[in-house]
């Protein structure tokens, strides 16, 4: 689950709008003085204003001038994507301070410095560019680059998609509805990154601020007129959509995950709470099934004017007439004020029910008709990695999905046990250097509620895989089922093909926790591995044919675009 996304070892560099900004380092420190940011420092002084100079000294500017002379046309964090005549955002990192890498950005042409009192000490006499001093320049950073792409997200209809499960699928969903009603449409997420027809990897479920905004302004530029994006708690709690502009958020469902980050459940909640602040979304839905917790009910007593939706009638979105199968389900989809409206999705589930109606109901909120907005859902025909179908001819029902916490994994497999008659088999694996503590929670809902279940290696990252398989297989034992449902091979390949091999008629095989990705990281490593195309090979290689690449002769079945190598959160 979630590893760098690389190309020969090299991050794909942020995209930029051809016509660039140009606005003065001292409109810049005028904005950051109003917003309340400057250190004493380097806050102005009468109309000419001070700045950290070359020394790292507080000096008064001889005249307005030399502040005007400094024109900034873009904004990096970035020292390696600098180009001439950006601001380069040195901010202080988990591992190394970005001012660090100040000297390099300014050898690149980085035109000025934006950091904090720590940066700016290290910077003393090592750079000859302007250094200006804020006391959150992370903060800042997503407000100054709204401000220098000329604030995006305002010329669009950008709807965000926040959530523990659920958020990929359902930012396609929201997509496909805009794009049927005539929208030209952007998407940003886990899996891929698109604007108009362009599909690009993404490199994490929600870019940094700089990158997010010139994203943003390159879809302005493109012509793009609605944007769906996955809003991260991460990119909540480091200010990264800090400035965007939300026509309406969705609130998928909330359960444990990213504890590794996150000291507690309520503070992960409180992360996600605040993209339905009302100064950052206009409108605000809400998924309030009780079977996923009380967090989505008090997301939505706190949120004025919330709609909600849930599998009953409590809410105010509900399904009702639902038909399900293998291949998707079909439902009339009740609202608020009479709307009623049947809806088709190719997304096997429940959860995919529930998904669509929230999808659905974020679209209408947003302006969109109810009809478009179904006739759009049902045109979609998968998701890369979510319940995806892998078919070579078997008699058998093969999937592969990205549930990687608990809840994910339970609720794959429970929706998984009731399109089957024969028996239900598992490949599952916990990333490493991520949440330890979902890691035997994710092997007793497997031994659980499989019938057998293969647990192989993630992305181990810097961790011992036996450690991470020796935590899941504790969870299995304490959750009393019988030691002969689970099996652990580390190598994944091997595991999937153990699974392929116990499959007959009327059973169903699920690989969970990489789902879309194409790259299995150890020790810093990224090996090129893609649980779609390894379990097509093996479903051929057990029916006699030719092993090969699973992907070669048509690959997977129902998802458009074939995923990034792998995505960190």
């Amino acid at each position: 689950m979630g590893c760098p996304t690389k190309v020969d070892g090299v991050t794909p560099p942020a995209l930029r709008p051809t016509r660039r900004p140009a606005r003065t380092l001292t409109e810049l420190r005028g904005l950051l003085a109003e917003a309340g940011s400057l250190t004493s420092a380097d806050a102005p002084s009468g109309p000419v204003g001070q700045a950290r100079l070359a020394g790292g000294s507080a000096g008064a500017i001889d005249g307005d001038a030399v502040l005007q002379d400094v024109v900034l046309q873009g904004v990096t964090h970035d020292s390696r994507a600098v180009r001439p005549g950006d601001l380069y955002a040195a901010l202080p990192g988990a591992h190394a301070h970005g001012a660090a890498f100040a000297a390099a950005a300014v050898a690149a042409g980085a035109a000025a410095v934006l950091t904090d009192a720590a940066g700016a000490a290290m910077l003393a006499g090592a750079v000859t560019v302007p250094v200006v001093v804020t006391e959150g320049p992370r903060r800042d950073l997503a407000q100054v680059a709204d401000w220098l792409y000329g604030q995006p997200s305002r010329r669009l209809t950008l709807l965000g998609v926040t959530g523990t499960n659920g958020k990929t699928t359902s930012a396609f969903l929201v997509d496909a509805g805009l794009r049927a009603a005539g929208q030209r449409t952007g998407l940003l997420g886990t899996v891929e990154t698109r604007i108009g027809d362009e599909r690009l990897d993404s490199v994490r479920t929600t870019p940094e601020s700089a990158d997010l905004q010139a994203l943003f302004a390159v879809m302005v530029e493109r012509g793009i007129t609605a944007a769906t994006m996955e809003v991260s708690s991460h990119a909540l709690a480091q200010h990264r959509v800090d400035g965007l502009r939300f026509a309406g958020a969705l609130f998928t469902n909330l359960s444990q995950d990213h504890l590794d980050y996150h000291p507690t459940m309520r503070d992960y909640f409180e992360a996600k709470a605040k993209l339905f602040e009302p100064e950052r979304s206009a409108a605000a839905v809400i998924g309030t099934d009780p079977a996923a917790g009380s967090w989505g009910a008090e997301l939505a007593a706190r949120v004025p004017g919330a709609l909600t939706y849930a599998p009953d009638p409590s809410a105010d979105w509900w399904p009702d007439d639902l038909v399900m199968s293998e291949r998707g389900s079909t439902f009339t989809a009740r609202g608020p004020r009479g709307v009623e409206v049947p809806v088709r999705v190719h997304l096997p589930g429940r959860f995919n029910v529930v998904n669509a109606l929230g999808a659905l109901a974020l679209l209408v909120t947003a302006g969109v008709p109810a009809e478009a907005a179904a006739a759009g859902i049902g045109e979609l025909t998968g998701v890369p990695g979510r319940m995806e179908r892998v078919e070579r001819g078997q008699p058998y029902l093969a999937l592969v999905d990205y549930a990687h916490t608990p809840d994910a994994v339970e609720t794959v497999l429970t929706s998984v046990r009731g399109l089957i008659d024969g028996r239900l088999i598992v490949v599952l694996g916990c990333g490493g250097d991520r949440d330890r503590a979902k890691r035997p929670l994710m092997g007793a809902a497997a031994a659980r509620l499989a019938d057998l279940a293969f647990f192989a290696n993630d992305n181990p990252r810097s961790e011992d895989p036996a450690d991470i398989l020796a935590q899941m297989s504790a969870g299995a034992s304490r959750a009393g089922t019988s030691a002969a449902k689970v099996t652990v091979i580390p190598d994944r390949a091997e595991a999937i093909a153990a699974a392929v091999a116990e499959a007959g008629p009327g059973d169903a095989v699920v690989i969970a926790g990489k789902g879309h990705e194409r790259g299995q990281e150890q020790h810093g490593v990224v090996a090129p591995f893609d649980d779609r195309e390894v379990l097509a090979a093996a479903i051929l290689a057990a029916l006699g044919g030719p092993p090969g690449d699973g992907a070669a002769d048509g690959g997977v079945g129902g998802a458009p675009g074939s995923g990034s190598r792998a995505v960190r959160r």
